[in-house]
């Protein structure tokens, strides 16, 4: 396999600048594009992201730079590490610079509002001669910066992109597995952010660690449930993607999720705890979004439903709790090897 010349990373947020960091780190060229001049300058500067990442440098292979032409241009391999809200807008802007059959990543967690369409099917519209692919895991930024030993997980059907993938971000304290089920590991990714805001707040409750696990197993349960009767596989939920990020996100204070959690678990209002985290957390749209889907398919997600009514209709918290045990009926392990079994609701 031959090494790409040039990679581009689109997004200088924690996420983007560690992983453009890490494929710097391992000798590759490689360019951290971000829109924020000033940000791009004190960066150059300073070869530190202060707004996102303060206190880890910079490598010297890293470039930074605003000019989104000059950053794609000749680049075989483009993550794209930008907030939902954002991303099909850059893909538009950057698909006149991307070449034809270039690798695109996806690396945002996130829904489009109103399509219902995932990170990597709006590359596939946007960039259609493009071969894409998803990264996601339990993968906090500021770990990985400080290399803590984390795994990833690349998923796409063109085995030769997440063979890149594997050699571009590999280190031995960076590891990335291979799944072809894109649509249900991405989907996992997206669903997760949900949970982790239900799960700072039982923080700030202060409840006990029997309640974080029925939290967490209930929450893989109603996601799993959901993305099987979309057409993923269930099993893909036991993996990095599923049960690994489902856990960091439900248990660190270093998830923007777990933050928002948290902030309105003290008793803070939805936009209040949004300014305090400051930075994006993309379960709070989720939530809406999954919560009208679910409907519309008649799926049972009585812990969606609950944190919905919470954020948005300023319901008692303790109702997420309460629906843990008010709500699930019965059955515990809905899914067995070769089969998948429909809830009766």
């Amino acid at each position: 396999m031959v090494a790409p010349q040039k990679i581009a990373v689109l997004g200088g947020g924690t996420f983007g600048t560690a992983i453009a960091n890490m494929i710097a780190t391992n000798g590759r060229n490689v360019v951290l594009w971000m829109r924020d001049e000033e940000n791009v300058a004190r960066c150059r500067q300073t070869r530190e992201n202060h707004l996102y990442l303060p206190g880890y440098q910079l490598h010297q292979n890293l470039q930074v730079s605003s000019d989104l032409h000059g950053s794609l241009e000749g680049a075989e391999v483009i993550f794209f590490s930008v907030p939902s809200s954002a991303f099909r807008a850059l893909a538009k802007d950057a698909r006149q610079y991307i070449a034809t059959q270039a690798m695109v990543i996806s690396t945002a967690k996130g829904i489009e509002a109103n399509t219902f369409k995932l990170m990597s099917e709006i590359l596939e519209e946007e960039l259609p001669e493009a071969r894409v692919g998803v990264i996601s895991g339990p993968n906090l930024a500021k770990e990985i910066v400080n290399r803590a030993i984390t795994a990833t997980v690349i998923a796409s059907d063109d085995e030769r992109l997440c063979k890149e993938v594997q050699v571009l971000l590999g280190s031995p304290y960076f590891r990335v597995y291979a799944n072809r089920d894109r649509f249900g590991v991405e989907l996992a990714g997206a669903l997760k952010n949900i949970y982790g805001i239900a799960a700072g707040m039982g923080a700030a409750m202060k409840m006990g660690q029997n309640t974080t696990s029925v939290l967490i197993t209930r929450s893989l349960a109603e996601m799993s449930r959901f993305a099987a009767k979309l057409g993923a596989n269930p099993m893909t939920f036991l993996g990095l993607s599923g049960v690994g990020d489902l856990f960091v996100t439900c248990t660190s204070p270093l998830s923007r999720n777990y933050q928002i959690g948290f902030a309105l678990g003290e008793g803070l209002t939805l936009d209040q705890a949004v300014a305090k985290v400051g930075q994006v957390a993309e379960g709070v749209n989720t939530t809406k979004i999954i919560k009208q889907e679910a409907e519309e398919l008649g799926i049972y997600m009585p812990l969606v439903s609950a944190l919905y009514e919470t954020m948005f209709n300023k319901k008692p918290v303790s109702e997420v709790l309460s629906s843990l045990m008010l709500a699930e009926q019965s059955t515990d392990v809905e899914f067995t090897a070769g089969e998948c079994h429909e809830r009766d609701v």
